[in-house]
């Protein structure tokens, strides 16, 4: 999810304390913003409040799974 990433940076946050505020490594803010991999479906509400946007925010430009 690319578009976390962009939001982050936009609202001046760094991944350490993204990763801090949601219990989890790093890593795994890495891995949410560069490698494909989403972030559990249940945080995903709660990211786009930390981030402030829409669940929708957080899919624009991501491709669509058939």
């Amino acid at each position: 999810m690319r578009r976390i990433k962009e939001l982050r940076l936009a609202k001046g946050l760094r991944q350490v304390d993204m990763a801090a505020h949601f219990g989890v490594g790093q890593t795994a803010i890495v891995k949410w913003e560069s490698e494909g991999l989403y972030p559990p479906s249940r945080l995903l509400p709660e990211i786009a409040i930390y981030l402030g946007c829409t669940l929708d925010d957080l899919y624009k430009g991501e491709k669509e799974v058939v």
